[in-house]
């Protein structure tokens, strides 16, 4: 298997600079030589004699179609490389990258220039996406000046609750999501949360259970009972629409109540419940499971999903 390593963004985003970085680095003088592919020039050239000391061979491919196994297993043959760096086209669907066989995606990065940020998720929402989708790091450069980060993190969070993200500004890493931009008081004995306030609280207690462990938390939910789900345990949560129409999921944690044999799926329910952080077999590790304190059931909301959009 040959490893390959995409760093994807659209143009002027850092992508050139973070593989820059990344050849400089210590750590990359590895055995071997590295075929780097760059699909679309810059402003920022590769340097030469960092490239001949890194033992990297660049190859320019400039048309989409030119992007295709048969052509780059041609590239593999004439340069023999131990890894592969794609730095990949941003105008380029990456749902419609197809890489040889035996081509293997060790690690996935998107770099994203904050100040252009908006714009792109407004009017290319798709074509970002789907790089973002697969990505395990989210890097955000050139953040002076950006006040709003959180909206940031949470808009890439909807759509990878995986994805590992860093701010970056002139000065180096920038700190995230404080406490005073939640959009509800975590020093309410209950934490009520609206539809808005449920997106937020979901997925900042991915990355900051501790803010949560031990509070009360109220909202409107669906009922989910998975097949196989362990006897007195259900999920309620919300459907939400991460992306567009067709891009939904269901957001919610694992809560154990006593009478969950008594709930049907997709019933409509006002919850009160704890918050804590324990092992769950589906989580595969620990993270946040709830205990209900009370369960009465509702109507539907007037809107049933909720939109990161």
């Amino acid at each position: 298997m040959k490893p390959v390593y995409i760093i994807n963004g659209f143009l002027e985003s850092g992508k050139t600079e973070f593989i820059t970085y990344t050849l400089e680095q210590p750590y990359f003088q590895v055995k071997g030589r590295t075929l780097l592919i760059l699909c679309e020039e810059g402003e920022i050239e590769y340097d030469e004699k960092l490239l001949k000391m890194s033992r990297v061979d660049l190859e320019m491919i400039e048309d989409e179609e030119d992007f295709n196994p048969a052509h780059l297993l041609e590239l593999e043959k004439k340069y023999k490389p131990e890894r592969i760096i794609i730095e990949y086209n941003g105008m380029w669907n990456y749902k419609n990258m197809k890489l040889p066989w035996h081509w293997t995606i060790e690690q996935q990065v998107t770099t994203i220039d904050a100040s252009t940020f908006p714009m792109y998720f407004n009017n290319m929402k798709s074509l970002l996406a789907e790089m973002i989708r697969k990505s395990e790091l989210i890097i955000f450069n050139r953040c002076d000046g950006v006040e709003d980060l959180n909206s940031y993190k949470r808009n890439i969070k909807a759509i990878n609750q995986k994805a590992e993200i860093v701010f970056e500004d002139s000065n180096g890493e920038v700190n995230e999501i404080m406490e005073d931009d939640l959009p509800y008081s975590l020093k309410d004995e209950i934490i009520s949360l609206d539809d808005k306030g449920y997106g937020i609280w979901y997925l900042d207690s991915l990355d900051h259970l501790e803010r949560y462990i031990g509070k009360k938390v109220q909202f409107t939910a669906m009922v989910l009972k998975p097949e196989g789900f362990p006897q007195g345990y259900f999920v309620p949560g919300r459907m939400a629409m991460t992306c567009c129409a067709d891009d939904m999921a269901f957001l919610g944690f694992a809560c154990s109540y006593d009478k969950a044999d008594s709930l049907t799926d997709k019933q409509w329910i006002k919850i009160t419940a704890v918050v804590k952080k324990e092992y769950f077999a589906d989580y595969n590790g620990e993270g946040p499971v709830l205990e209900a304190l009370r369960v009465e059931q509702t109507k539907a909301p007037k809107e049933e999903v909720i939109s990161f959009v």
